[in-house]
């Protein structure tokens, strides 16, 4: 974010949480209908795994640490698959700055989707960025989930996924089973290093802890009792919503229509 002075406020119950809008970051979850999407999120956020199927419309969570005393904000922004208004996909690529692209490894067609995503994103990030002339990475891993089943359902070559990811150093590719929750940690893990974010956002390397701690939680000094060595804790937000439409557009303009530059000059157009 440009202004590093801002600060983003999380309220929850009797909880008021100011995070730095400098440690406030948006994950994008794309991919088709059915490739475990949620399971993915919901392993990063509860540990858990959810056998019935629930088609997603758009989910947003939010996720803040303490990690030795600074507080950093992760929004997640959980998509469908169906895209029925690619005008919103769009705003969410635009916005987003991380990204984890979803196929199924025995679903030929969500990895052919994973690849007109890819393209997608760095379309629409490159219109951005020459338009902003910022010369930031751009953190994004292609994850092919459900590899817990048996080779002979496969569709999708370990090194066909590989070659996504090839000739770009800040993308990755890891085959992973949200179900069996094998890979999912570390895929997170190097996600967040590519991002240059704090490790101990990745689920195994911090403390979950409830909201009940409330403001206690922003403290610099904070510590629980019974995790005295521990110095990095995560607290889902139970209230998150997620910003309106209008909201996005105004940062993007923001990051567009610098100070003193000409309200004139053209943008990259949210349709």
């Amino acid at each position: 974010f440009q202004d590093q002075a801002m600060m983003k406020t999380m309220s929850g119950g009797n909880c008021n949480l100011n995070v730095p809008a400098k440690n406030s970051y948006r994950m994008v979850v794309l991919g088709a209908s059915r490739v475990g999407k949620s399971s993915i999120v919901s392993r990063f956020l509860n540990g858990r795994f959810e056998d019935q199927y629930t088609p997603t419309i758009e989910d947003f969570h939010r996720k803040v640490y303490n990690i030795r005393g600074d507080m950093y904000q992760l929004d997640i922004l959980d998509t469908s698959g169906n895209h029925p208004f690619p005008a919103m996909r769009r705003l969410s690529i635009l916005t987003g700055d991380v990204f984890i692209l979803v196929f199924s490894l025995d679903n030929r067609e969500s990895f052919d989707e994973v690849k007109r995503l890819q393209k997608q994103i760095l379309e629409v990030k490159s219109c951005l960025k020459n338009k902003t002339k910022e010369s930031a990475d751009l953190p994004m891993v292609i994850c092919g989930n459900k590899s817990d089943h048996s080779e002979i359902f496969r569709k999708v070559r370990t090194d066909e996924g590989e070659n996504l990811v090839s000739s770009d150093e800040n993308c990755a590719y890891f085959e992973v089973s949200a179900k069996k929750n094998t890979n999912v940690d570390e895929m997170f893990y190097v996600l967040f290093s590519m991002a240059k974010l704090p490790h101990e956002m990745s689920p195994s390397l911090h403390r979950k802890i409830s909201i009940q701690y409330g403001d206690t939680f922003q403290q610099k000094s904070f510590r629980m009792r019974r995790f005295k060595d521990m110095d990095a804790y995560g607290m889902i937000s139970p209230f998150a919503r997620r910003p309106s439409v209008n909201s996005d557009l105004k940062y993007i303009k923001s990051k567009v229509l610098r100070e003193g530059q000409s309200r004139e000059r053209e943008k990259c157009t949210i349709q």
